[in-house]
């Protein structure tokens, strides 16, 4: 199958850009007064401005042209209706039936898939209520106050970064903690100041056999067990999120309290569906409920709007716009919440396991540059670190600026500085400041040079009145579907994740070994290390 870099509309999207790649920003604001308010999108309550990046409507088009010759609204279609579009797996990819709503009908080897997803929905909301009400008690029949989710990856990055979110709408008087790392010390700090008799832990791993999220659950276990000294309290303070009853049972946890998910629900697309028990227990079921309507109007967007005016495409295209054309190899993500001082970190995952393959679908080499390397933090911390690098450094960074009108809580006029920094960086970042701008100033001309910024930095504005439930589910189906875009213009598998197995592979070579006096069988560098370990343990 020829790539989409041997296409027409490819050839037309380059010569394009060998047209366009010089103009400055500054002129496309000068020829277009109304680009602010032109170069914009909305679906449900997010809005988009990319006024602020190198192109014009002629990009657009093009673009969207791009997108139809590789098939991208025929993969969606094809992934709403559950075909087995992870080909490498054999798999349905249907994380958007995890909030599709109750009574909506979708058949997927002779099975209502949206039916067994809130019949699971329901047996959370049940257990969450009863925690929540006091109704389920320790061992010592003290009400739970702190939940603890052990996992890794997606089974922790979504719900740490969800429940963070939504802190707001939390029940205070729980303790919400998240332990994902092997490092002893991640446990021992999320447990340092809990009580085993008033502590749920939440065990998510598909399988049971996760290493990491294994280790930590037998050091919960034990921990526990030295708190409360009897067997059977384990099944009053863990449950699981699995598929794997024998294996949970074995652990002592009641395979009643246990919730399943589905193997065409990849890890970091998985935060609301029984992954997210612990955001559950946090928020209440009413709230989760929300998230999910929000999630579930962005998938409707996705599914149904024209591709120039589509929220999640446009943003795939400006991406591959910049990866491909302009030769980007990052994506900044600023939130200017502190809520959502763990997105970054959740997109991470998302895009660069999602995206980050050299193959196509059928095997054969990409041939073309995927998936941007995702970074950022919140705003303004990230503006006394890294934003010199974005504003007066060599690299072109795209960068996507996430802005919220209302606070959950008002402090002052703490809001309005927050929003105006996030107003005035893309601004700054767009249009700079000219070498006459600078001597207008009365500035030394041996100082102008470092006064100068070049501008022309390209990014999006997402603006939303307030982060809620829905508004985060909306976010988040944003990206989910950004990715995919990006993905099926690539003819790249976004729903496998092959190469994170090879160093755990190697990983489970390496533990007896790091016990053991033989000589290790690795490369010269790896031996050494290993010897090098047993003797800095040893002293």
């Amino acid at each position: 199958m020829a790539g989409i870099a041997d296409s027409a509309e490819w050839d037309a999207l380059s010569a394009h850009y060998e047209s366009i790649a010089e103009t400055d920003l500054r002129d496309l604001f000068a020829a277009d007064p109304d680009r602010g308010s032109t170069f914009v999108a909305e679906a449900g309550d997010l809005y988009l401005d990319y006024s602020k990046h190198r192109l014009n409507r002629d990009t657009i088009t093009l673009l969207a042209a791009v997108a139809r010759r590789a098939g991208v609204e025929s993969l969606r279609d094809a992934m709403f209706e559950g075909e087995r579009i992870n080909v490498t797996e054999d798999r349905s990819v249907l994380h958007v039936a995890l909030r599709a709503p109750r009574g909506t009908e979708l058949i997927v080897d002779g099975v209502d898939v949206v039916a067994e997803v809130h019949e699971v929905l329901d047996r959370m909301a049940a257990f969450a209520n009863r925690v929540r009400h006091g109704e389920w008690t320790g061992h010592t029949g003290r009400t739970i106050e702190a939940i603890v989710n052990i996992g890794i990856g997606g089974s922790d990055l979504g719900p740490r970064m969800a429940t963070t979110a939504l802190a707001a709408f939390a029940d205070r008087s729980m303790t919400y903690r998240f332990v994902s790392n092997v490092d002893g010390s991640d446990f021992l700090e999320a447990t340092r100041d809990l009580d085993p008799a008033t502590t749920l832990f939440i065990v998510a791993s598909k399988t049971f056999t996760t290493l990491e999220t294994m280790t930590n659950a037998h050091s919960a276990r034990a921990w526990s067990l030295a708190g409360l000294g009897d067997e059977s309290a384990v099944a009053k303070h863990f449950v699981a999120v699995s598929t794997n009853a024998e294996a949970v049972a074995a652990f002592g946890i009641d395979p009643a309290n246990m919730f399943g998910f589905w193997d065409w629900v990849g890890g970091r697309y998985s935060f609301d569906s029984a992954i997210g028990l612990s955001l559950m227990l946090a928020i209440g079921p009413d709230h989760f409920d929300d998230m999910l309507a929000g999630f579930h109007l962005m998938d409707e967007h996705f599914r149904t709007a024209p591709v120039e005016s589509n929220l999640p495409m446009l943003m795939g295209l400006i991406g591959v716009w910049y990866g491909n054309c302009f030769g980007a190899e990052t994506l900044a993500v600023l939130p200017y919440s502190q809520y959502l001082a763990h997105l970054p970190a959740y997109l991470q995952q998302l895009d660069m396991e999602s995206n980050g393959k050299s193959v196509t679908r059928e095997g054969a080499p990409v041939g073309m540059s995927t998936g941007p390397i995702v970074w950022g933090q919140a705003g303004t911390n990230g503006q006394h670190a890294y934003y010199q690098l974005i504003h007066q450094g060599t690299k072109l960074i795209p960068t996507d600026f996430i802005g919220v009108a209302r606070a959950a809580e008002p402090i002052g006029d703490h809001q309005d500085l927050l929003v105006a920094n996030l107003l005035a960086q893309p601004e700054a970042l767009a249009f700079g400041k000219t070498a006459a701008e600078v001597a207008a100033e009365g500035i030394a001309p041996e100082q102008a040079p470092h006064r100068v910024f070049a501008g022309n930095h390209p990014s999006s504005t997402i603006l939303m009145p307030e982060l809620t439930p829905s508004t985060l589910g909306q976010l988040i189906a944003l990206y989910e579907h950004k990715v995919f875009t990006q993905g099926a213009i690539w003819n790249i598998n976004s729903f496998d994740q092959w190469g994170v197995e090879l160093g755990k592979q190697l990983a489970q070579r390496i533990v007896p070994e790091l016990e053991s006096a033989a000589d290790p069988a690795h490369d010269s560098s790896t031996n050494a290390l290993i010897r090098r370990y047993r003797e800095l343990r040893a002293r």
